[in-house]
């Protein structure tokens, strides 16, 4: 016999909604299960609410270690973690592996290409993805690093050119597989440069003894004059230090016109024979159609009032790196960074919550906690309120702090092993080309 859960699961019903359990408290959709909509999750655990998470992947990605997974430092199954494990011990929590279309406000009802679903409350969640800014050559040839599958395609072509280069004896095609180049000197960018520095200093000279690692070149293309420009100008000064010490070709104040798959153009006049371009320099707002453009803002975000609310709508929030909160403080909004997500998500829970009881509710306040970023082993600057770091220290702060934030004991224990593995060998995972990468023309 099926239990009535099983019975409901299982039913579907002829308008093609999406099945759920039946509930007699509100229901709360998430759109997204990144770090804002988990923290949401977490927090509406055992509260008198129905909470249902949608999502086009069945995993949560730990963004801040895809430049690890690019680089063979890290397997990929060790910064994801399925999101029914994640909320399964939720027994008001539920997942649903849809990707939505379209929200329609008037009737509060999620569109997705599973079917459709009701709501009281709703939150968009969705993020970024890769921005252009309209140059589709760029685009057509080179990467972004915006999801794990973009991590893998980056490792999957880098394996490749440097096995081509040993077989080509053509002097301008073995510089171009061998060459670099990653556009944008934000966190991304720069730990993106450090990695491929030691790749190149410490692997290369291994596994392809038929070349000098000398042949293999990093570009980092920035195009203000300085890197990491939410940072403090000491994190920048030090950064550019460590990059320089590692042999990267550090490039500021040029932008980047045009790239063909083969010669990099700058504004400048610089040309750059190069096979892989990592594009890490913009991000654009991510979320379904449905809203009217008077709430959509710079970046392509979602502008939200203090509360998180969307517009004129009292049901509808938005939160983490889709969201636009415009303040005296925030001009130009909130840094989208990790923090901002959680506590975003952590706020909307109690806004509900107090919603529910039409009681009133403080307006979002950020709290800094500071920023990190890491120049490969060893190499890290933190900006902490007044505190400055740089060096050792500020590299093993960056590294407990990733640690403790990836989802899943195994998955810290993972990385924790290949960590200490890579500190005192210099080692990386196993290199394998498990499938033949091949760009989409």
């Amino acid at each position: 016999m099926l239990n009535e859960k099983t019975k409901t699961d299982m039913q579907n019903d002829l308008d093609g909604t999406i099945c759920l359990p039946k509930s007699e408290y509100p229901r709360v959709v998430i759109i997204g299960g990144g770090f804002a909509g988990l923290a949401l999750v977490e927090k509406l655990k055992k509260k008198p609410v129905q909470v249902v998470l949608i999502d086009k992947n069945n995993f949560h990605q730990f963004q801040p270690l895809f430049y690890q997974v690019a680089t063979s430092g890290l397997e990929p199954d060790s910064i994801v973690f399925p999101f029914r494990k994640q909320i399964g011990k939720n027994k008001n929590a539920f997942f649903r592996f849809a990707e939505v279309k379209k929200i329609d406000t008037k009737n509060n009802i999620v569109l997705t290409n599973k079917g459709t679903m009701s709501y009281d409350f709703l939150v968009l969640a969705t993020g970024t993805v890769t921005n252009f800014f309209g140059m589709e050559h760029v685009e057509q040839h080179s990467f972004g690093m915006k999801s794990i599958r973009d991590s893998l395609n980056i490792r999957h072509m880098m394996l490749q050119n440097l096995e081509q280069a040993t077989i080509s004896c053509d002097e301008k095609e073995r510089e171009a597989l061998t060459s670099f180049v990653i556009v944008g000197g934000g966190p991304a960018g720069v730990e993106m440069a450090g990695a491929l520095a030691e790749f190149c200093k410490y692997i290369v000279p291994k596994d392809y003894p038929e070349f000098s690692s000398s042949l293999m070149r990093i570009y980092l293309l920035e195009a203000q004059g300085k890197l990491l420009s939410a940072m403090s100008d000491n994190a920048s000064v030090k950064t550019l230090a460590y990059l320089k010490n590692l042999h990267v070709n550090v490039l500021l104040n040029e932008l980047l016109v045009s790239y063909d798959g083969m010669v990099v153009k700058t504004k400048s006049g610089k040309e750059i024979l190069s096979r892989n371009l990592i594009w890490t320099a913009g991000v654009s707002g991510n979320f379904p159609e449905g809203f009217d453009k008077q709430y959509v803002t710079n970046g392509n975000r979602l502008r939200v009032n203090e509360y998180l609310q969307v517009g004129d709508y009292k049901n509808i929030f938005a939160a983490g790196d889709v969201a636009m909160l415009i303040t005296e403080k925030t001009p130009k909004g909130h840094p989208q960074v990790a923090q901002v997500a959680i506590q975003m998500g952590e706020y909307l829970a109690q806004k509900i919550m107090a919603s529910m009881l039409n009681k009133p509710m403080k307006p979002f306040q950020y709290c800094d906690k500071g920023s990190l970023a890491t120049v490969g082993k060893r190499r890290a600057v933190a900006d902490l309120g007044k505190l400055k770091m740089s060096g050792y220290t500020a590299w093993l702060l960056w590294s407990i702090v990733h640690l403790m934030s990836i989802s899943g004991f195994k998955n810290k224990l993972m990385v924790g092993i290949n960590w200490l593995i890579s500190y005192f060998s210099y080692e990386k995972s196993n290199r394998l080309i498990i499938r033949n990468f091949k760009r989409k023309i």
